[in-house]
């Protein structure tokens, strides 16, 4: 292993590339998405959280501080940097829309890479849903696994099963698949209960299944000779906020820390900016549940290094099967979410804590260990990258850009903003991020927020009087930036 991080210093300090312009010898990729993830772990300056896997896998690249979403919520977001494209471009704006009605003729990422002569394999959520699952267009194998067992449900089918036996399969199986129909109210999502200890082994857990099928396939060498493009959806931390009992002992409750929201804070900020999720979590706006509020997120940050512990798991199969050198790996999420501030729960909104997402990526041979940059940039940009470093062509509408010379120099600027955009009714609301700005235009109104000196967003100074400059400035390139994010479909 000492060996190994040798080579891989050296190869940078000598200015070597993984970049291939032999296709035999294109790296393999690695592309791992969590599901909800906000900037609650280590390698986005949360001190408050326990992310070795995270942690490692930074010192041996580069961590991005200012990755942003271009919509939060799971659908569209997913839409958009696995096609290049803005989602006013896909034509995905809520969970029911597949890009493949929108846009037919969209070569995704990994369709493009499978086109290229990669072996690409999928386990888990990638794209939003089954049905949005291109199937064997993008994937030459894919697969999901049941949503993770709700400590309701399981004392339920511990019931059945003593009085009709195992439900594993036959006759029982599609008995208790009627029975579990009943209990379906109770497992959605964004309904309580939807948090607490699951009483299951890790490997019993959906993201436990994710993380050892995508092991087996390169335990078995499943791609055969060829390159891998292998996508690795991690559920958690999304609801239900279930985790193996052991991970919840890592955070007492008494011992968490968060910021509390200013009581006045909605008579300044448009109405279109908030959503009322908060009420599915038993909360009222406007009124904090210090109670509460830690279950929640004890179970939150339990799930996080839980899903650490998971892909732990799959770093050490890339070291075992000697992948480590030749394997670039991605670990991102699809958005962030709210628990709690502002009095917002969930996702739908552009505040920083749900549009702003943890990115690491390893490059061996181009990425320093242990670098990071804070220079902005979007999730839409993984597209162009990844295709420059595996010497795939990608489609020419791609509207990303390359992260390819902030890997190999650190110093590398950003883009000038960074868009998000998130929908209310039939219209929507725009946020641009600048180096020290963030500004939104809402139907009912705008937002301005000092991200220097207001880092939580407490103080809308879009109505104070003072910053005209810089309204008329980041309204002007909103609205520019608002017009290219549009392309002909």
């Amino acid at each position: 292993m000492k060996y190994t991080v040798v080579l891989v210093v050296a190869s940078w300090w000598l200015g070597g590339s993984i970049i291939a312009a032999d296709p035999a010898t294109r790296p393999n990729v690695l592309l791992i998405v969590c599901d909800d993830l906000n900037t609650h772990v280590s390698t986005s300056g949360y001190r408050h959280i326990k992310t070795p896997a995270f942690d490692a896998l930074a010192r041996g690249g580069m961590r991005f501080g200012r990755a942003y979403c271009q919509y939060p919520v799971c659908g569209p977001s997913r839409a958009s940097f696995l096609s290049g494209l803005y989602p006013e471009s896909t034509g995905v704006l809520n969970n029911k829309v597949d890009i493949r009605q929108t846009r037919p003729r969209s070569r995704t990422l990994p369709q493009c890479f499978k086109e290229q002569g990669y072996w690409t394999a999928s386990v888990g959520k990638i794209f939003h849903s089954p049905r949005h699952e291109p199937g064997e267009v993008a994937w030459n194998q894919f697969l999901r696994f049941q949503n993770d067992e709700m400590p309701h449900v399981r004392i339920a089918r511990e019931a059945f099963e003593a009085k009709h036996g195992p439900v594993d399969k036959g006759k029982t199986r599609r008995l208790w698949k009627k029975h579990l129909e009943t209990l379906s109210t109770q497992t959605r999502g964004q309904q309580r209960p939807g948090f607490g200890r699951s009483g299951l082994r890790d490997e019993q857990h959906k993201d436990g299944k994710n993380v050892r099928q995508v092991v087996s396939w390169l335990d078995r060498k499943s791609h055969g000779k060829r390159p891998f493009f292998v996508a690795c959806g991690i559920q958690k931390p999304h609801v239900p906020f279930l985790a193996p009992d052991s991970y919840f002992r890592l955070y007492p409750a008494k011992e968490l820390h968060f910021s509390l929201t200013p009581r006045g804070f909605w008579d300044q900020a448009p109405r279109s900016a908030m959503v009322k999720r908060f009420q599915g979590f038993g909360f009222k706006l406007g009124e904090e549940n210090d109670s509460l509020r830690r279950e929640y997120t004890q179970a939150y940050h339990a799930c996080i290094s839980f899903i650490d512990a998971q892909i732990a798991l799959l770093l050490k199969s890339l070291d075992r099967n000697g992948l480590r050198d030749n394997t670039i790996v991605v670990l991102t999420s699809d958005h962030g979410y709210q628990l709690g501030e502002h009095f917002m729960w969930g996702k739908v909104t552009l505040f920083e804590v749900c549009d702003r997402v943890p990115l690491v990526i390893r490059v061996p041979g181009l990425t320093r260990p242990g670098s990071s940059s804070d220079g902005l940039v979007e999730l839409v940009d993984l597209f162009p990258t990844l295709a420059e470093l595996c010497s795939v062509t990608p489609p020419g509408d791609l509207q990303g850009r390359s992260l390819v010379p902030m890997l190999r120099d650190s110093r590398s600027p950003g883009k000038k903003v960074a868009y998000t955009v998130v929908s209310r009714g039939q219209k929507l609301g725009k946020a641009i991020r600048s180096g020290r700005w963030r500004y939104a235009l809402w139907p009912d109104g705008e937002e301005l927020y000092d991200l220097e000196t207001d880092p939580n967003e407490y103080v809308n100074l879009a109505t104070s009087g003072q910053h005209e400059d810089v309204l008329v400035a980041l309204r002007a390139e909103l609205e520019r930036i608002g017009k290219a994010a549009v392309a002909r479909r």
